[in-house]
């Protein structure tokens, strides 16, 4: 039994992976998605999708714009393995390389979304904190720059509640300062499932919706709206609790296959209007994070840094990043 596509509209859930909403437009349609191309790649320890949307239908029907979608998969990322750690931190700057085509000195704008106040969403803050700032050094001291290092800078914007202005605003009037010729956002993401948190990170080069995740519709950070080419790197945090209650029902009568008088009695308008009472406390928006969550987001946040910043200055070794941080 899959999730209902009722159950999403319903409790105005977004699903923010490229590859859920691929599961779940196919999972309606029982049939390949026009204008979609998939790929896998798998590595010792994490497998790599690629989803492609390219036509205007697949685009509405997948509720995604046009472009692609890297998602790599590491439930590794869990445990304290380094080993493991450090060959997605490689996947991770294999991968986003990819999708720009940047100049040796191009000027590149790190944005990390969310807010510190709250650990499900501190892993922009987090990643900016970390990643390999050096746009202070080509402009103060040009005699320290090595090869191979680009101009980057990072800044932690805040969210609307305790800033009072929209992060695109904020992101926008520094865009237009600086000038950079790519934009990296870093922002928390909302899942579908219990099992890709924090063991999965996205990558798009379609840009990002502040928010979108947990419902809040908001201006968006993309090529559109910032004059700017926009990638976006995302991890689940956090899950609707509908997802998992939803789940946990389907799972049960799954169960009782070999029992019709049970498994006949499953109808999903019931379990959808059970959903309604059990979350109607909240406002049917109830979203779940794992209680080692802290621990969760330091890890991923090391990652995304290193990643990013292995992939923007190619000329400086793991072992250097050290000496150029923050």
């Amino acid at each position: 039994m899959t999730v209902n596509k009722n159950i999403l509209t319903s409790f105005g859930i977004n699903l923010d992976l490229a590859v859920e909403a691929h599961e779940a437009v196919r999972g309606q349609t029982g049939q390949e998605i026009p204008g979609v191309a998939m790929d896998k790649t798998s590595y010792n320890n994490a497998t790599v999708t690629t989803v492609k949307i390219f036509e205007k239908s697949a685009e509405e029907m997948m509720g995604k714009p046009q472009g692609n979608y890297i998602t790599i998969e590491a439930p590794a990322l869990r445990d304290n393995n380094r080993e493991a750690h450090q060959e997605v931190v490689e996947v991770l700057t294999e991968h986003l390389s990819k999708l720009y085509n940047l100049s040796p000195k191009a000027n590149v704008l790190i944005v990390g979304l969310g807010n510190w106040n709250a650990t499900p969403d501190a892993l922009g803050p987090k990643v900016a904190d970390q990643v390999m700032v050096t746009r202070h050094i080509f402009n103060y001291a040009p005699s320290e720059v090595r090869d191979g290092m680009r101009p980057v800078s990072a800044v932690s914007p805040g969210v609307l509640g305790t800033t009072g202005i929209e992060t695109a605003e904020i992101i926008k009037g520094i865009v237009d300062n600086i000038k950079p010729e790519l934009i990296i956002a870093i922002d928390s993401l909302a899942s579908r499932s219990v099992e890709r948190i924090a063991t999965t990170i996205q990558i798009a080069d379609t840009g990002i919706s502040p928010g979108s995740g947990v419902g809040n519709k908001r201006l968006g950070l993309n090529e559109e709206s910032m004059g700017v080419p926009t990638i976006a790197i995302g991890v689940p945090t956090v899950v609707h609790a509908a997802m998992i209650a939803n789940d946990a029902i389907n799972r049960l009568f799954e169960q009782y296959k070999d029992t019709p008088q049970i498994y006949q009695a499953y109808q999903q308008q019931a379990v959808q209007d059970t959903l309604n009472d059990v979350l109607a406390p909240f406002g049917g928006n109830l979203m779940v994070t794992p209680k080692e969550v802290d621990i969760l987001i330091q890890n991923t946040s090391k990652i995304i840094a290193g990643g990013v910043s292995a992939a923007l200055h190619s000329g400086i070794t793991s072992e250097e990043f050290s000496m150029y941080l923050h």
